[in-house]
This record gives structure tokens, C-alpha cells and sequence, in this order.
């Protein structure tokens, strides 16, 4: 299985004008996020996790020619922003894309793209058949998502388990029930917004302590906003299996 980082980064703390901090202006590539999304290629299979707002950017910087599905962690405009770019995709293999979501979470896609759901389609808009995610392993062809239910606050977001590696966006917490079905990941992907207190993401200091309970061999920070600070100089507070992920980062699992 192969696992591309299309985006770690984040739209928390990232100012409406331009940001002129250390990291911000940082000239080291491992600095430069996009939203948080993953590309998952394993059995002939292409599948997306989140579509945020540089879906398109990412697919092109990916050079990515085929796409088999998109699945959604969550609501949020920074995951789910991007999903009207999968028309291209549409064009080009000639059918539906598969949306595997929560009913919550197509709730809000019925809102925010709503005009692909009506009965009557405007040429050209994307087109989407919606899958409902629940609590039980569902396949993508060949390849088997255990969903994992973890808090973002207070909403629920889906984390996901394939075979032996997770991954976990946009949650503070995360119950004792579900971390039993984490254990045993050998790559664990979680969020680590910053180093200062937030009410619905996990700081560093947590998500380290939270992967030392896990013990997975390797482990990955992601959704990380510039307020964590600069790449090469956080990774060096890290733990020897943790490191920070960066935009482009390829894992072959």
C-alpha cells in the first residue's frame, strides 16, 4: 500500500492576510502545507481522503490520473471544500464518483454542493453517489476501512484503520473502546495543531503522550498549523518513531 501526504497542514491560526512569521516565510519546502488530505493507491485502487479547499492543487501537484472514490473524516469546510474538482475525474473515467460519508457529513454536502443533488442537473456539475459510512468495515474494491470513531470537540469524525496503519485528523479525543481498535497499528497518522491548548484539537505534548499509549512503530504528526513552528526544528523535540509529515511525503506500507 502506498500512502501519499497531499496536505498536513491546516486553516487554523492561518491569518485572512499574508502571514509574515518564521514559518510562513521559511524558504524549506517541509514548510509549505496545504489542508490535511491523504492519497491511498493499494490493489489497483485510488482513493482520497477529504477534499479540502486545494483538492485541485494537490491532485495536479500529485500528478494523480485516476480516481476510484473519496472518503470524508468530517464536515468541516478545510475537508470538504474541494469535493466539485472530482467533475474532472467524472469526465474522464465517464461515471459517478463514490462519496463514503456519515449521514452527518452528507447532510452538509447536500448543502454546500447542492445543486449536484438536484433532480434536474445543470450539464457539467459534479456527479456523486453517496455511500453511508457507519460503524462496520466497508471496502473499496479490494482495500478494507475500519472506521474508528474519535471527538473533535464535540463532533464525532471518522478516523480510519487499513490493515495495520491509521489514520486520525481533527480529534482531542478519543475513547478507550476505540483506541483498542488503533493498537496494533504499526504507522499511526494524527493531528498535532500546536504546542499551546486548543478545545478541539490535540497540542504536541498530547499527541505525543497519546502514540507513546498506542506504541506503534512509526508515527506521523499531521493537520499541524504554523503556530507549531518550523519542520526541522520541532522534529528535533520529537521521539525517535515520531516524525513531523510533510506535503508529498510517500509511505510504501
Amino acid at each position: 500500500m502506498k500512502i501519499t501526504f497531499l496536505g498536513t497542514g491546516t486553516s487554523q491560526g492561518v491569518p485572512v492576510i499574508a502571514c509574515n512569521c518564521d514559518v510562513c516565510l521559511s524558504e524549506d519546502e517541509k514548510d509549505k502545507r496545504l489542508r490535511s488530505s491523504i492519497l491511498i493507491e493499494e490493489k489497483d485502487q485510488t482513493i482520497v481522503v477529504d477534499t479540502g479547499p486545494d483538492f485541485r492543487q494537490q491532485m495536479l501537484r500529485a500528478k494523480v490520473q485516476k480516481l476510484d472514490a473519496v472518503v470524508f473524516t468530517h464536515e468541516h469546510k478545510d475537508h470538504i471544500a474541494g469535493l466539485d474538482d472530482v467533475r474532472a475525474f467524472n469526465f474522464k473515467q465517464k461515471k459517478d464518483m463514490p462519496i463514503y460519508a456519515t449521514k452527518a457529513v452528507q447532510e452538509s454536502l447536500k448543502r454546500e454542493f447542492f445543486y449536484a443533488f438536484t433532480e434536474k442537473k445543470y450539464p457539467g456539475v459534479p456527479l456523486l453517489e453517496l455511500k453511508t459510512i457507519e460503524t462496520n468495515s466497508f471496502k473499496i474494491g479490494d482495500v478494507e476501512l475500519n472506521p474508528i470513531d474519535v471527538w473533535h470537540y464535540k463532533m464525532p469524525v471518522k478516523a480510519f484503520r487499513i490493515n495495520k496503519f491509521t489514520y486520525i485528523t481533527d480529534a482531542n479525543k478519543i475513547e478507550e473502546s476505540e483506541k483498542e481498535k488503533i493498537k496494533g497499528s504499526e504507522v499511526i497518522v494524527i493531528n498535532a495543531l500546536r504546542k499551546e491548548a486548543h478545545i478541539s484539537h490535540f497540542t504536541l505534548a498530547e499527541a505525543i503522550e497519546l502514540l507513546q499509549e498506542l506504541k506503534p512503530k512509526k508515527a506521523y504528526l499531521t493537520h499541524i498549523s504554523h503556530m507549531l513552528g518550523k519542520h526541522a526544528e520541532v522534529q528535533k523535540e520529537l521521539p525517535d518513531f515520531i516524525e513531523i509529515a510533510y506535503d508529498g511525503l510517500v509511505l510504501n506500507l
